[in-house]
């Protein structure tokens, strides 16, 4: 990955230190310059240049790997949900990214901080007894949330307040409030990883900054904001891949619009060349007042299926007499997502026509 810090690509400290008064800290930024102006910032000679610049071509390039190492270092994080862990052949697939996508209330946050919770827990219960790296853009994220679903999911775990705050100072926050300081972040992220011992991380959510700041009616902002989420997801891929996490992003819904006049349906949102990105897509979406659905949207090991859950003290709770149900999938991009009217639900409420699925 470009974006890796020279210092994580085999250079020497004092090395770093002396690009880095030039301005050149990332891998990308030294491979982006001529040797003859390596040679100037690094004060190397051309044989030492051209060492160093085959040094850092190769800590970036993508190593090769046979299937047999994937499926001996294959491994999984448990959601708690036994239900939807036996779909997904485990739970969430270190390694890769996993979308969340639903309307509001739905609990898609909830759904994060249960599994921030699970992240922290010894591997003895469960859990990777490591740090949670967790970017906030809406402002959703709730420490007092946090607890409760805690003490009241592991109550035994966390029967002493000093297990409490121990979890919770594994949880690291940061809010970000526009697309260029999530850029900063992301590209910043591998250092915090190191630095904290994540072992995963959430971005809540990957689109309400992208839908603020693009109008997509407007010239040119479509290919920008494309543009922007290809960063976004290379990075988190990277990241996945690098420290075999499991990277689990939140989604909004927009309308995709027919042929004919009220023919659409709301589905995820940032469109069909967005569902590519992630490895596998869960839809939450409404029955009523009180259920919900998981829909499993897309997958490599899952078939398209179905749970019930509700939205508990303890987190997300899957029905008890609930059984998957299968369903004939459709391109996980344009999956109709059912939406809360009021007391009715439906499937082609208009949210948002501004961000049309492409």
């Amino acid at each position: 990955m470009a974006t890796r810090l020279l210092k994580r690509a085999g250079v020497s400290t004092d090395l770093c230190e002396q690009l880095k008064r030039h301005h050149i800290e990332s891998c990308k930024d030294l491979l982006s310059l001529s040797p003859v102006e390596v040679m100037h910032a690094a004060g190397l000679s051309y044989q030492k240049v051209s060492e160093l610049l085959q040094t850092v071509s190769k800590a970036v390039a993508p190593p090769v790997t046979t299937a047999l190492e994937l499926w001996k270092h294959h491994s999984c994080f448990s959601t708690s949900l036994p239900a939807l862990d036996k779909l997904l052949r485990g739970g969430l697939p270190c390694g890769t990214i996993t979308e969340v996508a639903g309307p509001s209330g739905c609990g898609k946050t909830q759904m994060c901080l249960m599994l921030s919770v699970l992240a922290t827990l010894p591997k003895s219960e469960g859990g990777m007894d490591s740090g949670v790296i967790y970017i906030d853009t809406e402002s959703a994220f709730s420490a007092e949330r946090l607890v409760e679903i805690a003490q009241s999911r592991f109550p035994d775990h966390f029967s002493s307040k000093e297990k409490v705050l121990q979890m919770a100072g594994r949880v690291h926050l940061f809010r970000e409030r526009t697309c260029q300081d999530v850029l900063n972040r992301l590209d910043r992220l591998e250092e915090d990883v190191i630095s904290t011992g994540a072992g995963l991380i959430i971005l809540d959510s990957v689109a309400s900054v992208v839908r603020k700041e693009f109008d997509t009616t407007l010239p040119g902002n479509l290919m920008h904001r494309s543009s922007l989420l290809g960063h976004e997801a290379s990075t988190l891929k990277y990241l996945a891949h690098q420290f075999n996490i499991p990277v689990v992003l939140t989604n909004q819904i927009t309308t995709h619009l027919g042929g004919q006049v009220d023919s659409g349906f709301v589905t995820a949102a940032l469109g069909n060349t967005w569902s590519h990105n992630v490895n596998t897509r869960l839809i939450v979406q409404y029955v009523d007042s009180r259920q919900r659905q998981i829909l499993i949207a897309k997958s490599p090991v899952a078939p398209f299926a179905v749970l019930n859950y509700t939205v508990e003290k303890q987190g997300i709770c899957i029905d008890g007499d609930s059984q998957e149900t299968l369903y004939e999938g459709t391109d996980p991009g344009l999956q109709p997502i059912r939406v809360q009217t009021g007391f009715n639900f439906n499937l082609t409420r208009p949210v948002d026509q501004t961000d049309q699925t492409l």
